[in-house]
């Protein structure tokens, strides 16, 4: 049997191998192309830089040329004037030596002297306002070129290193932390990938559940909160990523991320309770349609209604009692809770261990109760009425109460209920625990050895409840458990044992 049990896991671990293998060479056959592509873009945006600085700079040697152009020009406009008026000038002064009259000569000589202090060829500036030298504009690509001609693939980051002693599950938290087997400044980020799983080993390709992933990591360490351990475990991988690749990822580890999940049983409730997955309200029209059915047999329930009667003492506010007649026939499965237990059971039981799960009142809730019960609870039952049910009672109807209720016994506590409640269900020591859920403040502890598989149980009456479950045991709640032995102090006046 035992060599059959090898081979099978053998035969399983090949398996996985075969579609880790054929999962790996399917992503090289699409991941060569697109890095084909992707170096194609790269060089197409290089090549795109290289044309618009090339068309920048021509334009900006153009631009250069026209405004020496310009410039040279207009003093070429300008000397030319001013010759032609020189010319002219040399020429009446030519003229002007001609001239025998004294009078005559002196008024020319004086004219002459006149139009040279005002002829332009004189208030030019005889140097050229540019030059035709160019190499100012020009470029020295011997380091470019050899930037390029060195161009190679940007080493790939190597695979971090999970530092399996420093990850930590705590509190509905998994902290992760990891280490580069080599320093490697060129890090830019890390990507941290995670999933849930219910397998032990390693990820399996096939896995029911994809990655989920955290990119942008900035340092070796990362914390996920809030988490709702719906799964036995989580596995764990990270990449190191430079400005241009990503690296392999590390070895995945695997944590253990056991929680206690259950939600409402719908086909245990009463038949005015609207059970959802993680909530339930109380409906007074429940079932109302079957109220026709019901008054023909109203006679032959005489037993029933007797039995609703004697349950008429009940501490629980009851609203009218239309239900109370209905046949169990009618209700179909929805029969486990009749009369006024407004009761609805967890869906999971619980033999062994260590649970924990919150309960908070939705708004206006005028009656609830919180605790666990066996599952041989009585239709009529109420919880805390019975020595098999243990719970909390919160009545905000009429005269507001806060006790905790076994065996139709109640002790009143003091303050006032929180808006959130945990339960702490340890069945290996026989206690069941009730706190602040905010505060982790004890409430109440009942020491009771229970017999058999206990399972959340809850009333509600005029509002509703909404639950909160795969939460592991906060670590207040443990430290207070192990500080006080389980104890609740005075509350022992209610401490029993289960029969």
């Amino acid at each position: 049997m035992e060599i059959i049990t090898t081979l099978a896991n053998k035969n399983e671990e090949l398996h996985n191998f075969m579609e880790t293998l054929s999962h790996s060479l399917a992503g090289v056959q699409v991941n060569s192309p697109q890095a084909v592509s992707d170096l194609e873009e790269e060089f197409d945006r290089l090549f795109t830089i290289l044309v618009e600085m090339k068309e920048s700079m021509i334009n900006t040697i153009k631009q250069e040329g026209a405004k020496k152009t310009q410039e040279l020009q207009h003093q070429l406009t300008q000397s030319g004037s001013a010759l032609k008026s020189a010319v002219e000038l040399l020429e009446f002064a030519n003229n002007a030596l001609d001239i025998k009259d004294e009078d005559e000569f002196t008024k020319a000589a004086k004219q002459i002297k006149d139009r040279v202090t005002m002829a332009p060829a004189f208030r030019l500036t005889m140097k050229p306002k540019a030059t035709d030298n160019m190499d100012h504009l020009m470029v020295d690509f011997n380091q470019e070129r050899q930037l390029l001609q060195n161009l190679k693939f940007l080493p790939v980051p190597r695979a971090p290193e999970m530092e399996v002693g420093d990850c930590l599950v705590l509190d509905n938290t998994v902290s992760v932390a990891w280490k580069m087997p080599v320093e490697d400044s060129k890090i830019d980020h890390y990507i941290l990938e995670y999933r849930k799983t219910d397998h032990e080993g390693l990820p399996r390709i096939k896995d029911e559940r994809c990655w989920e992933v955290v990119d942008n990591i900035k340092t070796t360490e990362y914390s996920l909160s809030g988490l709702k351990f719906d799964s036995k475990f989580m596995n764990f991988r990270v990449r190191a990523c430079n400005k241009a690749a990503a690296g392999e990822y590390s070895d995945p580890v695997t944590l253990e991320t056991r929680a206690f999940n259950f939600g409402f049983d719908s086909s245990s409730s009463h038949l005015n309770l609207k059970v959802e997955d993680r909530s339930v309200e109380w409906d007074p029209q429940g079932g109302k349609g079957l109220e026709s059915k019901v008054k023909g047999k109203e006679n032959k329930g005489s037993a029933h209604l007797t039995n609703l009667k004697n349950m008429s003492r009940s501490g629980t506010p009851s609203p009218k009692r239309t239900s109370t007649t209905r046949s169990p026939a009618i209700r179909g499965g929805r029969d486990r809770f009749t009369g006024e237990s407004y009761t609805v059971l967890g869906d999971t039981s619980m033999d062994c261990g260590q649970h924990y799960w919150e309960v908070k009142a939705l708004k206006d809730c005028k009656s609830y109760s919180v605790g666990v019960s066996y599952r041989n609870l009585g239709k009529f039952d109420q919880l805390g009425k019975t020595n098999t049910t243990w719970c909390i009672h919160i009545n905000n109807w009429l005269q507001p109460s806060f006790a905790a209720k076994h065996n139709n016994k109640a002790k009143s506590l003091d303050g006032t209920a929180p808006g959130r409640i945990g339960v702490f269900c340890d069945l290996d020591s026989g206690q069941l625990s009730f706190y602040n859920a905010e505060t982790k403040q004890l409430i109440h502890t009942f020491k009771a050895k229970f017999s058999q598989p206990v399972v959340p149980a809850f009333m509600v009456w005029c509002g509703g409840l909404s639950l909160s479950t795969g939460m592991q045991v906060p670590s207040a709640v443990k430290s207070f458990q192990k500080a006080e032995n389980g104890l609740g102090g005075s509350n022992s006046s209610l401490n029993s044992m289960a029969q």
